[in-house]
């Protein structure tokens, strides 16, 4: 009895002021975890109290944005040592520090401020900045505050905050991601400023102690490679150096709605903004970091550059730059660039050392640099030459035509070109005449590369024009055009002349406006995409052969070959073609909801595409390829099946598209091998990416892929989860096979979804990504488990486990002794989604 009245009393003290609702807290006042007690900023703009994250019942003490709906929290005190029960209390202790305790009296977490309060009275304030400090109680020159939670960062930097290092204390302001959502205590990424050489911003894995993505030096403007411009919200990013301080901060001019720039716990920098239409964050179109291939750090090692539009093009993404060669030439060959590049000659050390002029560059890591404010280029290049250790050089500001110096000494990493942004940087070559010469025969082997492919492509159009025109004559009366397919050892000819609707070449520059800008839909590896509409309203989408594109006639004509006759409800249709004033065009029925991809990797827009829209879209896609393996005439294999091929009309319904790179098969071919193997890494089955052998099992292959994509919103060649060093394909059967499959959902189906379809939904697209192909269901089998309920067989571990290349020979049987990766002259094509 006596136990109880003791801890009626105890309840009550603790809680004799948790009705607390005040801008200020000071030494007399406490702030109890009673549900309803907080403190809220001046403005209104933020809300200080405790909070459960996510599904966990653990308590913390936290910062949060007042007017948004969903509560998002931007600083946790206690993120280290949760309360387990409901009896939390936040007061202001004898020394001036705030202090958290439990029921028991037992302290959380406190400020530990370093300035003392001379007995001063002192208050804790949340300011509309979202900063917490202590303060004399009538002193509030901030200047003079004893302690503040801007300087103690947890996963967000909000406008006007500092992220960076105070000199003269020693303080360090960054980033520590949360554990997962449900869990804010300090994860594996970092995200700081890092002052060895010339001082440069990094996430970092700190579990494995390796870069994940850097910003490139301060160029006085911006940070090198990076562009924040944001018109409409005044965006303001800077650098401040000073003799007692280096840091960044963002500044938001215009506060019509709340910014803010997180790490979030798979590593990713976000800078998101709140709109109240949408009742959800979206992730800004200005910002991309680490969301692109080039984005990862030193994708292409020392002395590589990495390029998306390469990579969007088909080619490469990485590159040597000039004067420099792979040094692992075959593992160059299978997108393997880990090794980097070596100089193609010895350098001599001497005045004999060219350097080579790279425009527009994200400049490499600075962490071995030298640099010097005052200096001019022509000054630093002589610095440069004096020191054989010297590897590259350029100005440290871009304004006012460049300024000052900075040296490396070391290997260049991490660098990607860009289109028209950035410092140049001069990189120590050769000889200036193996530099030259090297720069002479590149330009002539370039030229001549542009040259015979053209002049060859100009003598097969002139032919195909005039084979046209001769069957146009022919066809006339019936409104037809004939194309036939090409000889060669890819798409060898059935014997047969495909019929298609020949559309004049004036018709179609007058639907889509002459191919104006406003009517560009997007872009492929074949050319850009328009839309259209004809004379008498219907409209289309015309697919226009690039004078850039890798593509060409063979890919024209196998489109038409295979889709001309193909009349099925998810695949588009194709309506036309035209081949006139050195123009190919295909012209399809418009889809008006574009891309499966726009939506299923948008965090805004995947929020309108629903579970059971997911789940027709999945049974769409698989009637479509089980029309093209077995119920079409011809049989037919896509090879590039992936989100962006997916185009959705206006109900949503899926349409297989894009059969630029689909081959045919007899009737009595289970497996073809082919010299050239074409498709999107990540898509790819092992035995093809590998050996060039390709089935109608390589399409189930890709099917799974984009199954999983479905489900989880992650994008294959974009996921990546470090802890466990998993892809998207291993991350998914190791939660199936813990029986966590729910943390694989998209969080923007959990309220829609279907628990049970979810699983066999997750379930068959593990058994389509079998290693081996005799282990993967034929497309017959997976729409018949997707309308059953039939027991499934459980799938083994998935092929490409731990990452998108293989890791090891003896993983595979498709290898053996005697081969390598390069027996089949791997070459890769990478479209992009329209």
């Amino acid at each position: 009895m006596n136990n109880l009245l003791c801890f009626i009393l105890i309840f009550f003290l603790i809680f004799i002021d948790t009705g607390l609702a005040a801008d200020i807290l000071n030494v007399k006042q406490t702030l109890g975890d009673d549900g309803n007690s907080s403190i809220v900023s001046p403005g209104g703009e933020f809300e200080l109290g405790f909070f459960s994250p996510g599904s966990s019942k653990n308590r913390y003490l936290g910062i949060w944005f007042k007017n948004v709906s969903n509560r998002t929290v931007v600083w946790v005190a206690n993120r280290e040592t949760p309360i387990l029960d409901t009896f939390g209390v936040l007061r202001i202790d004898v020394n001036g520090n705030l202090e958290l305790v439990n029921g028991r009296n037992i302290t959380m977490w406190f400020s530990n401020s370093t300035k003392s309060s001379k007995n001063n009275p002192v208050v804790a304030q949340l300011m509309d900045s979202s900063n917490l400090v202590i303060r004399y109680e009538n002193d509030t020159d901030p200047e003079n505050y004893l302690w503040q939670s801007a300087d103690h960062p947890t996963d967000h930097i909000l406008s006007g905050m500092k992220l960076g290092w105070d000199l003269s204390t020693g303080l360090e302001r960054y980033l520590r991601s949360w554990k997962s959502v449900n869990d804010p205590s300090p994860g594996n990424y970092s995200f700081r400023m890092y002052l060895e050489g010339y001082p440069q911003m990094k996430v970092a894995d700190d579990s494995t102690s390796t870069t994940s993505f850097r910003f490139g030096p301060w160029d006085g403007i911006q940070f090198s490679g990076l562009s924040f411009d944001i018109p409409d919200l005044n965006f303001d990013l800077k650098l401040i150096v000073t003799d007692d301080e280096i840091y960044s901060k963002f500044d938001v001019n215009n506060n019509s709605r709340p910014v803010r720039f997180d790490l979030n716990p798979d590593g990713y920098i976000e800078l998101l903004t709140w709109f109240d239409n949408f009742k959800n964050w979206t992730f800004s179109q200005y910002i991309s970091v680490l969301y692109d291939e080039c984005d990862p750090y030193g994708l292409c090692g020392a002395f590589g550059s990495c390029d998306i539009t390469r990579a969007q093009s088909g080619q490469s993404a990485c590159e040597c730059l000039g004067g420099f060669v792979p040094r692992s030439p075959e593992k160059w060959k299978v997108a393997d660039w880990s090794d980097g590049c070596v100089h193609a000659a010895q350098l001599s050390c001497g005045s004999g050392d060219g350097f080579q002029k790279i425009p527009n560059i994200k400049l490499p890591d600075t962490q071995t640099s030298w640099f010097n404010r005052s200096m001019s280029l022509a000054d630093c290049e002589t610095e440069c030459r004096k020191n054989c250790s010297c590897t590259a050089y350029s100005n440290v500001d871009i304004r006012q035509g460049g300024s000052g110096c900075m040296l490396w000494f070391d290997d260049l990493i991490d660098m990607r070109n860009y289109a028209d942004n950035g410092l140049p940087l001069y990189v120590r070559t050769a000889t200036k005449s193996a530099v030259d010469g090297s720069s002479s025969k590149k330009g002539g082997v370039k030229i001549l590369a542009i040259v015979i492919p053209v002049i060859i492509g100009l003598l097969a159009l002139v032919g195909v024009i005039l084979i046209c025109l001769y069957r146009k004559r022919k066809l006339r009366s019936k409104g037809l055009v004939a194309l036939k397919p090409s000889d060669d050892a890819e798409n060898e000819n059935e014997g047969k002349d495909l019929e298609l609707p020949l559309v004049e070449f004036e018709e179609i520059a007058k639907a889509t406006n002459n191919f104006s800008l406003n009517n560009k839909l997007g872009e492929g590896g074949f050319g850009p995409v328009y839309k259209g509409i004809l004379d008498d309203g219907q409209e289309i989408a015309v697919k226009r052969l690039s004078k850039t594109s890798k593509q060409g006639l063979d890919e024209f004509k196998n489109e038409v070959k295979c889709i001309a006759e193909l009349q099925h409800r998810n695949l588009v249709r194709l309506l036309g073609c035209s081949i006139e004033n050195g123009e190919m065009l295909l012209i399809y029925e418009y889809m008006s909801n574009k891309s499966l991809d726009v939506f299923i990797f948008d965090k805004e827009l995947s929020m309108s595409l629903d579970w059971p829209k997911r789940y027709n879209i999945i049974n769409g896609i698989a009637k479509g390829l089980l029309y093209l393996h077995q119920d079409s005439r011809l049989r037919i294999i896509h090879r590039d099946l992936k989100a962006g091929n997916v185009l959705l009309d206006h109900e949503m319904n899926p349409k297989i598209s894009d059969f630029g790179l689909a081959r045919s098969f007899a009737d009595n071919e289970s497996a073809v091998n082919t010299v050239r193997v074409v498709g999107t890494y990540g898509y790819m089955a092992p035995e093809y990416a590998i050996e060039g052998l390709f089935s109608i099992k390589s399409d189930s292959y890709s099917f799974g892929v984009l199954l999983l994509e479905i489900v989880s919103g992650k994008k294959i060649r974009q996921f990546y989860n470090s802890k466990d060093n998993l892809n998207l394909l291993g991350h998914a059967w190791k939660l199936f096979d813990e029986g966590k499959f729910t943390d694989l959902i998209d969080e923007a189906i959990m309220g829609s979804c279907n628990s049970s379809e979810v699983l066999r939904a997750i379930q068959i697209g593990l058994l389509c990504v079998q290693p081996y192909p005799q282990d993967r269901p034929n497309m017959t089998y997976v729409v018949s488990m997707l309308d059953s309920e039939n027991e499934l067989p459980k799938p083994k571990q998935p092929g490409f486990f731990t990452d998108n290349r293989v890791q090891q020979r003896s993983e595979y049987p498709f290898y053996n002794s005697e081969s390598s990766l390069t027996i089949n002259d791997l070459s890769i094509t990478v479209l992009d989604p329209r």
